[in-house]
């Protein structure tokens, strides 16, 4: 069980988990006592050891399914394998020799992607396991103005080639083998396309993890019946007016609101040693109750506003008021982007929100004329802003999510969230629409603690009053 143990350590490692040497003596210690016989305590200790983030959890399951159930790696014993009408096959340890030598016969290059497959056939599966993780994690490089995400479909389709061919090539090798009698062939050509069957599925599988913390947010509340449900990108010049009027005052109101709590959250518990220290001026009765100051716990904000179309004008408004409402957050820093983010956080410190706006819609730096990429942007924010990020720190998105059919490259959007307290996602747009055309809001959300609509005034204030109270 040991050597098992340690090829499914090898194959967890080419899929980028990061388990060390201590981690799986303890493991194997820990399996030691507890006994593998029950296969949902030998899952867990396995779990408990090697998938150490929600982002790996969804990893290690593909890998245990696949390499526990799928290759049947030390669950049934040998010669139990059975087809899909409960037929007994050929030995697996015959077949994995079989390959194994068509492997050192064929003429393969090493660590081309037909030797990959033929050793996964063989019941090897680290080589291609570590392929598979470079085509979902591979980032395309781009060159000028041409953006795809031709990489993944062509690694993709290189290893279903290879499939094919190795399809081909299989049959031709076992039946010129001597001494085998045709039943055996047959188990073991049959057996063989199993096993290639089980290297494409998990080469198509993708690692989408389900998001059991997404908030479910209801109907917004009315706060203004008409001029909180148009729409920011239908507002007249008035009306623009008028709702800055609104929010000016709500703001207002949600600082007094928010400095009684803070008022009242600097109460703690009794502070028992000063409380018998002031008693002594009272002949030892406590009559003044001393409690401990709790310093004020602000969180950070940091956004990430798509400034291309109508998304800007909800961005516009919802900055305005992330900027009055500094006094209720440790920090606020801004960045905007359409195909690569820009930090404006200085703009905002030096000018009224309102004129750090209309500086930032004259800014040269940023190509209003480029097709919106959020992929790119999620790639490039993480390389430049990533220490940003930090446990304290809620970072909210505000975008349609329409990538113009470019990369999403979601596990850049999930290594985001895996550094920040929570992701939230604000979209101008009515849900029936998320996941319609070039939309990738239904990914996107999957990897989101809170994904909701924002669109008008009513959504924007619940918002705002839910993220500061």
């Amino acid at each position: 069980m040991d050597a098992v143990i340690l090829e499914f350590v090898s194959c967890c490692r080419a899929n980028g988990m990061r388990i060390s040497t201590a981690e799986t003596l303890d493991c194997l210690a820990q399996l030691n006592m507890a006994g593998p016989l029950n296969e949902q305590i030998f899952y867990t200790v396995l779990k408990a050891n090697f998938a150490k983030s929600r982002r790996e959890q969804d990893g290690f399951s593909r890998l245990y399914r696949l390499f526990f159930h799928d290759m049947k790696k030390g669950l049934p014993k040998a010669g139990e394998a059975t087809d899909d009408s409960g037929e007994p096959l050929i030995d697996a340890p015959d077949l994995d020799h079989r390959l194994r030598q068509m492997v050192e016969q064929g003429e393969y290059a090493p660590g081309g992607t037909e030797q990959a497959l033929l050793a996964f056939m063989a019941g090897e599966p680290r080589a291609f396991v570590e392929a598979v993780r470079e085509i979902h994690d591979q980032e395309t490089r781009v060159a000028g103005a041409v953006k795809s995400n031709l990489g993944q479909l062509t690694g993709r389709l290189e290893i279903m080639l290879a499939a094919n061919r190795v399809r081909q090539q299989v049959p031709r090798f076992l039946g010129s083998m001597e001494g085998v009698p045709d039943e055996d062939q047959e188990a073991l050509l049959q057996q063989a396309g199993q096993r290639l069957d089980r290297a494409l599925a998990f080469l198509n599988e993708e690692p989408a993890p389900d998001n059991p913390g997404l908030v479910r947010t209801g109907e917004t509340e009315q706060r203004f019946s008409h001029l909180g449900n148009i729409p920011f990108a239908n507002l007249t010049r008035d009306e623009t007016a008028r709702v800055q009027d609104v929010i000016d005052q709500w703001v207002r109101k949600m600082e007094d609101v928010a400095t009684l709590r803070f008022a009242a959250a600097r109460k703690g518990a009794v502070d028992v040693k000063r409380t018998i220290q002031r008693s002594t001026r009272y002949l030892g009765v406590p009559v003044e109750i001393v409690r401990k100051d709790r310093p004020l716990r602000k969180g950070k904000i940091v956004t990430l506003c798509d400034v291309s179309g109508s998304v800007w004008s909800t961005a516009r408004f919802m900055l305005n008021i992330l900027y009055s409402l500094q006094a209720c957050f440790a920090r606020v820093k801004s960045h905007v982007f359409i195909d690569c983010p820009l930090e404006v956080t200085g703009l905002f410190l030096a000018h009224e929100a309102n004129t750090a706006v209309k500086k930032i819609l004259n800014d040269d730096r940023i190509n209003y004329n480029a097709r919106t990429d959020y992929g790119l942007t999620f790639q490039k924010f993480r390389d430049d802003h990533l220490s940003d990020l930090d446990k304290k720190t809620t970072l909210i998105i505000m975008g349609d999510g329409r990538s113009n059919y470019f990369n999403p490259r979601e596990p850049v959007l999930e290594l985001l969230r895996e550094r920040c307290r929570r992701l939230v996602w604000l979209n101008p747009e009515s849900r029936r629409f998320w996941g319609t055309g070039d939309s990738e809001m239904l990914r996107y959300r999957r990897y989101c603690n809170d994904a909701r609509p924002c669109g008008n005034l009513n959504q924007l204030l619940a918002f705002i009053q839910d993220l500061v109270l």
